[in-house]
């Protein structure tokens, strides 16, 4: 029980980070990647914070099955 919710805690800050942060979630995972990109665009920005919503959800959900299950 212990390790599902400290899991679910870390994963729901890294969706927590990832909603609010995803111009820096771009700076550190893909503008290395081409020399001509200064900036991410509007669609990479939704579906990254998309996904960190959901990511942040399955923290949630991590954190509460323990609970529902016993």
């Amino acid at each position: 029980m212990l390790w599902s919710v400290g899991g679910g805690v870390i994963i729901f800050a890294l969706g927590l980070f990832i909603f609010l942060k995803p111009d820096l979630v771009w700076k550190l995972t893909e503008k290395w990647k081409s020399y001509r990109a200064d900036e991410p665009s509007e669609f990479y920005l939704k579906v990254t914070k998309m996904g960190g919503i959901l990511f942040a959800l399955f923290g949630l959900v991590m954190i509460a099955l323990p609970f529902i299950l016993e």
